[in-house]
């Protein structure tokens, strides 16, 4: 089992690169997004110009190497920076999130060098990625997709519909799993890269959300999709493994969202409770709010180590899956239980558009559901341990 050095720092003690890159992350959050949110949530899509700035704070590309023109970061450096746009609007953190944790990692370890050269630097400074896995009958199962590959010349033609897609509105490179040998079952799956001009593939149904509305969530449609083969990610039939392998790490991210949203929840409660007056004091006086207060920072500082350790261990090299799943299980059920107290603290006001709180409660669902359930999670975690 993989040990963590007790003998290191904090998990949650930063270098100096990775508290540059908090503060930048957290200063461009709060200046730029945060007056943004009620707007993007209200009209369900992210403002054109937030996007561009992404690209420009480089937050598209952290860990892209330099010489695809990425920042040459590292993987722990994206979660904090998932973090801390999280912390202030879910939508916005999840949609690095994908670029990030799915697309340029998926590049980044099963790209062909020309592959990354072509595609990581679009990726680092100007279009936006996502990641095409689930179908109407393939969520949880997800590799009983029905999308298929059918071989033909030089290239692949792509058919099927894809559900459940982020960043599909705004995205101008999709990797698309699709069968190209059904009667070989998952050991047929493979990942393609596919463009947004490419004939036949058409972004379609954008889905009216709960939560995190101003993330784009598409369903895509495949009609005879021409793919050429050197558009193949990894190797044919090792589609499954790259999905697997990725969304493990997706997972530390979503455990990311879920930590920043707790505490974006959490900051404007503790605000509330030492301004709000109840029987001529601040609530914050009363033993029971205060209670209240220290459950949500203990949770939330539990979530933060589990979604760090997750986090180290994948950057050292390490096994790691269980502890992403550990991460993204608790941090999401943190994320919700916080959200839900931050509610009940602003009483009838957390109820209302008008404060941040019940977005925050709103957004924290997802957690549990997206790039793996909660119960998928628990059987991973189980299954390490049983074997």
């Amino acid at each position: 089992m993989a040990q963590v050095d007790t003998t290191a720092a904090p998990l949650t003690k930063l270098s100096e690169d990775e508290m540059m890159l908090k503060e930048a992350a957290a200063d461009f959050a709060e200046s730029a997004i945060k007056p943004k949110v009620h707007e993007m949530d209200e009209n369900a899509r992210l403002d054109e110009d937030l996007i561009k700035q992404f690209f420009e704070m480089g937050l598209m590309g952290i860990e892209v190497p330099e010489k695809y023109q990425g920042g040459g970061g590292t993987f722990f450096m994206s979660i904090v920076a998932i973090e801390q746009i999280s912390r202030v609007d879910a939508s916005a953190g999840v949609f690095m999130d994908v670029q990030n944790t799915l697309v340029n990692n998926a590049f980044i370890r099963w790209g062909s060098d020309d592959l990354k050269m072509k595609y990581l630097p679009l990726l680092s400074n100007e279009k936006v990625g996502a990641y095409c896995l689930s179908e109407a009958g393939a969520g949880s199962d997800a590799f009983a997709l029905k999308a298929t590959a059918r071989e033909e010349g030089d290239h692949f033609i792509l058919n099927g519909a894809k559900l459940w897609i982020t960043n599909a509105a705004e995205a101008e490179i999709y990797i698309v799993f699709a069968n190209a040998n059904p009667d070989a079952g998952y050991k047929g799956i493979t990942a393609f890269i596919v463009e947004r001009e490419m004939d036949g593939f058409s972004v379609s149904k954008k889905e009216d959300k709960l939560g995190i509305r101003a993330s784009s969530t598409c369903e895509i449609l495949l009609e005879d999709v021409k793919v050429p083969k050197s558009n193949v990610l990894g190797e044919v039939g090792k589609g499954y493994k790259v999905a697997m392998e990725t969304l493990n790490e997706g997972r530390i991210g979503i455990g990311a969202q879920m930590i920043g949203v707790a505490q974006g929840a959490f900051d404007a409660a503790l605000d509330y409770t030492q301004e709000r007056k109840q029987f001529g004091r601040e609530i914050s006086n009363f033993q029971g709010v205060q209670f209240q207060i220290a459950r949500m920072a203990t949770e939330i500082e539990a979530a933060r180590h589990l979604v760090y350790n997750a986090a180290r261990l994948k950057e050292s090299g390490q096994p790691f899956v269980k502890e992403a799943a550990m991460a993204k299980y608790f941090s999401s059920e943190v994320a919700e239980s916080v959200t839900s107290l931050a509610v009940e603290l602003f009483g009838g006001y957390g109820y209302v558009k008008e404060y941040p709180v019940e977005k925050f409660y709103r957004d924290a669902k997802i957690g549990k559901i997206y790039e793996g359930t909660s119960n998928m999670q628990l059987q991973t975690i189980a299954k390490s341990l049983l074997t």
